[in-house]
């Protein structure tokens, strides 16, 4: 843990953001040296151009690419783009529409010349595509639209992002980001200075402007029950911590006639207003209460008990994840999903009767729990938002959400809202659960731990060789020899997902009580044990500790 963390940022914290764009233009990278290639995880392709794994023969190369790519699947629909407010992104953003001019391809681009969220990007891809209407999502046959996202989601500031959205809105799947790295990689490798770029394409005749912000804000009553919110006079404070939601919060409360501040409307691509995180790293994690220290201060009650909001709220520099702060403090994400998930299908009467809970295979039992209590079917997915995909596009899914402060869900009448993340919706969630429920979603965490019991979850690291990491990825449930957890017996051992049988690309391990999950982390030498106990903190920890040795166990078989 860092000293300073939850302070204020120093002059010394912050970027050069001068020296951070002109390295994206005088920096090249070399394809021969692994960490400056194209390499897509599970949001895109992320780097800092510094160290020369985010610059702009990157951008040219991975553009030319999905270029390629879309053309390989029939996609000649319109591509639209938006990009958030870190020091990067526009550099990039202007890159990426100087190779799409040339190539003729028809771009939307946001008409206000700003900041466009992920979920509003996803939003217009759908809706282009049919979502919203009587026949539904076209992802296939012409005329399909796609999209990309220059963003890094939470990441540093000095960070940068480039993400690709297919038709179906959502992030693209490894099939998809794998042929695009590769393809990518050969440009850098064979000329990419030979890609074809536009010299002024904000003036070309296939770049044309889209009003992402009203086209959605218009939508989400479609999502958001604002009617009871603004009945029930809910006071809401918004902080979109220097993102690109920062004038859809304001135009949201004046277009829903809401009781809405936006506590920093303040754009810094140094972002020097933010508290370090856990790390001493300026990280814009609205899950992590050091770095929502500035709206958890403001949210602190006074000596009658008072704040100043009923609901705070933050989102990351896209807007894809969510932070919900009550007078009891920053909610841990997996307890504002479970209290999220038994709202939404009490109170969502237009949704399918059979339409499933998705989780990802790292978040809370507490939500295994929740759903079962409800009747509804599970669906257990590897970490990665694209595998909710297609459950949202047709309905089959109601909500989708996953333990680092990400989700999404259907419309009012079950069908498709967004695709991608959506912070905005969650946020906005919460203050409707206020406004019907008349308790805080802090309060009904509460109930739900007395009904369902209480449980500590932590995720913490451990070092492993780049060998071993391989190693875990590819284990099979024969490789785990143990028999019990911390004095209970093991009931499953899972290397693939049970709600898809996707890969887990690791190892989870459950037993009545309790569960862990071990992952290889794809940035450096450690693997990621995520584990949680239904009896305390003592016996996590005696999780954690016993499936340290599974794992070693396991890797050395």
């Amino acid at each position: 843990m860092h000293e300073r963390a939850g302070q204020r940022a120093l002059p010394e914290d912050l970027i050069d953001v001068d020296a951070v764009v002109s390295a994206y233009y005088d920096l090249v990278p070399d394809p021969q040296i692994p960490a400056q290639k194209v390499v897509f995880g599970t949001s895109g392709h992320r780097g800092s151009s510094l160290n020369t794994a985010f610059n702009e023969a990157h951008i040219v190369a991975t553009t030319a690419a999905i270029i390629e790519y879309r053309r390989s699947q029939g996609t000649d629909g319109p591509l639209f783009i938006g990009r958030d407010t870190h020091a990067l992104s526009e550099p990039a953003w202007r890159t990426a529409l100087e190779v799409l001019a040339a190539a003729d391809i028809d771009t939307r681009i946001d008409a206000r010349g700003g900041f466009t969220p992920t979920p509003a990007v996803s939003h217009a891809i759908l809706r282009a595509n049919g979502a919203g209407t009587t026949g539904g999502v076209r992802i296939e046959g012409p005329g399909r639209a796609d999209g990309i996202v220059v963003t890094p989601s939470h990441n540093p500031p000095a960070d940068g992002g480039f993400k690709y959205n297919p038709p179906n809105g959502g992030p693209a799947d490894s099939d998809a980001t794998s042929w695009i790295a590769n393809r990518a990689n050969e440009l850098l490798a064979e000329g990419w200075r030979e890609v074809p770029r536009h010299p002024d394409p904000l003036n070309a005749e296939c770049v044309h402007q889209n009003d992402y912000m009203s086209a959605y804000i218009d939508d989400l009553a479609d999502v958001i029950d604002f009617d009871a919110i603004r009945e029930a006079g809910v006071r809401i404070g918004a902080d979109p911590l220097g993102g690109a939601a920062v004038e859809y919060w304001g135009m949201i409360g004046e277009r829903y006639n809401l009781d809405l501040t936006v506590v920093n409307p303040e754009v810094d691509p140094a972002w020097s207003f933010m508290t370090l995180d856990w790390d001493g790293k300026i990280r814009m994690d609205c899950s992590s209460p050091y770095a929502m220290a500035s709206l958890m201060d403001i949210m602190r009650p006074a000596e009658d008990g008072s704040t100043p909001y009923d609901i705070a709220t933050g989102n990351d520099a896209d807007s894809d994840r969510h932070g919900i702060v009550t007078a009891d403090g920053l909610m841990n994400p997996n307890h504002f999903l479970a209290v999220a998930i038994e709202y939404l299908f009490t109170h969502r009467p237009g949704w399918a009767k059979n339409a499933a809970i998705g989780k990802t295979l790292v978040s809370s039992a507490l939500i295994d729990r929740v759903a079962a209590d409800l009747g509804r079917q599970m669906i257990e997915v590897p970490v990665g938002f694209k595998h909710f995909v297609p459950g949202l596009v047709n309905g089959s899914v109601g909500f989708g959400g996953e333990e680092s402060a990400g989700a999404s869900f259907l419309r009012k009448d079950g069908t498709v809202w967004t695709t991608d993340k959506d912070g905005i919706i969650m946020c906005l969630l919460a203050s409707e659960i206020l406004a019907v429920t008349g308790k805080t979603p802090s309060q009904l965490h509460r109930e739900q731990v007395e009904r369902f019991g209480a449980s500590a979850y932590e995720r913490i690291d451990s070092a492993a060789t780049k060998a071993e990491k391989a190693k875990l990825a590819k284990l099979s449930p024969e490789d785990v020899t143990a028999t019990e957890l911390a004095g209970e017996p093991i009931v499953d051992r899972l290397v693939d997902a049970p709600g898809n049988g996707a890969p887990i690309g690791g190892l989870k391990v459950t037993t009545e009580n309790a569960w862990f999950a071990a992952r290889p982390s794809g940035t450096e030498d450690v693997y990621k044990i995520y584990a949680e106990s239904f009896k305390g903190v003592e016996h996590l920890k005696e999780v954690q500790e016993a499936a340290k040795q599974v794992v070693a166990d396991a890797l050395g078989a």
